[in-house]
């Protein structure tokens, strides 16, 4: 029989991968010939070496925050690393309902993201060799292009809808709901015929709004989201609390299909959540990939600063790949730090949450 290893263990190890990730990291950014140029530059502006003074993780304290703006315009391979400037590229944006939008270049992160993914989904309800149905962003968004090769990783087919958040945000705004409902609906249709059409489709993604309409609407048609075929739901977004998951579980989607819940963004790949029980009130938590990208929840006035376990704070990411380096981003979420566990021991987040003091002026769409 395998012995396991007791989490204390298990936490210090990671700690010792964490750490030495974090200098790789940093060496093939701050690469004097083959580094990215964003870093090359900004380095000459620091009181330190990043080459030399960055020996485990809790050194990337000594870089300023990362500043949102530095996503938005060109050109875009700025912080990739040079030695990768001669292969395929891809352009993700992030946001930018108005404005320039934030974007980032990416070579194979998001490839790398979702196979790492794919390990944490069980594959009695998302069997391999099934068929995916992406209800989602498409567009410059990685997500379309993420969730086909989640699909494909897994040998299967994926079959997408044209969806354009950015619309949807802009009709809110105006006060136009029936127009973003008509929106709404528009994605749906699509969806319900792609799911009537024999295509054999097992798994997707969707967003907690777009599920539940989905959901709705298959009930209507005198349906339901286990007899179009479905068995296991990737769902991502800022809408899913506690008291949703109850409900999609409960009244959407019945004790035989499973629900995946993530939290992630184009920085930072996938948080993949802890499973969601009834006898944790439906709690979500959510573990980022580390090492590639560590979540910290850190206090509101003192950045530097981690919260005590359960305490709330905002999320703090940082993104450690050979393509994309960021010490310290503050995100637009706010939640409470969760503790390790035998999955995932690093620590991790719930409950969250647009971060308060943004809330007011946030507009979600068909998240």
């Amino acid at each position: 029989m395998p012995v396991s290893i007791p989490l204390e263990q298990r936490i210090t190890e990671a700690r010792k991968r964490l750490d030495e990730h974090t200098v790789r990291t940093v060496h093939k950014h701050f690469h004097p010939e083959d580094g990215a140029p964003f870093w090359l530059e900004k380095a000459k502006t620091y009181n330190f070496n990043p080459l030399t003074d960055v020996k485990c993780f809790d050194d990337l304290k000594k870089f300023p925050l990362f500043e949102d703006d530095w996503l938005r315009g060109g050109p875009v391979d700025r912080f990739l690393p040079k030695s990768l400037h001669g292969e395929p590229r891809f352009v993700f944006e992030t946001g930018g309902t108005t404005g320039i939008p934030k974007s980032r270049c990416v070579v194979r992160d998001h490839w790398i993201d979702y196979e790492l993914f794919s390990e944490t989904l069980p594959d009695k309800y998302f069997p391999k060799g099934a068929n995916w149905l992406m209800l989602g962003p498409s567009g410059p968004r990685r997500l379309r292009l993420a969730i086909e090769h989640l699909c494909q990783f897994r040998g299967g087919i994926c079959f997408c809808i044209d969806l354009d958040p950015r619309w949807v945000v802009k009709l809110i705004k105006k006060g136009d709901i029936a127009g973003a409902k008509a929106y709404a609906d528009h994605a749906i249709d699509q969806a319900t015929t792609i799911l009537s059409a024999g295509h054999d489709i097992k798994c997707a993604f969707a967003t907690p709004k777009l599920l539940e309409a989905l959901c709705l609407r298959l009930v209507d048609n005198g349906s339901s989201i286990e007899e179009a075929g479905l068995t296991g739901i990737f769902c991502g977004g800022t809408e899913m609390t506690a008291q949703w998951m109850r409900f999609a579980k409960e009244e959407l989607l019945g004790d035989n299909v499973y629900i995946a819940p993530t939290y992630g963004n184009t920085l930072m790949g996938l948080a993949c959540g802890k499973p969601v029980s009834k006898e944790e009130n439906y709690k979500i938590s959510y573990y980022a990939p580390q090492p590639r990208a560590v979540t910290e929840i850190v206090d509101f006035k003192d950045y530097n600063k981690t919260v005590e376990y359960g305490g709330t704070g905002r999320v703090k990411l940082y993104t450690l790949t050979d393509e994309l380096f960021i010490p310290g981003f503050m995100e637009r979420d706010e939640g409470e730090r969760e503790r390790p566990y035998e999955q995932f021991p690093w620590e991790g987040v719930s409950g969250t949450r647009p971060f308060h003091e943004f809330a007011k002026t946030t507009t979600v769409g068909v998240y």
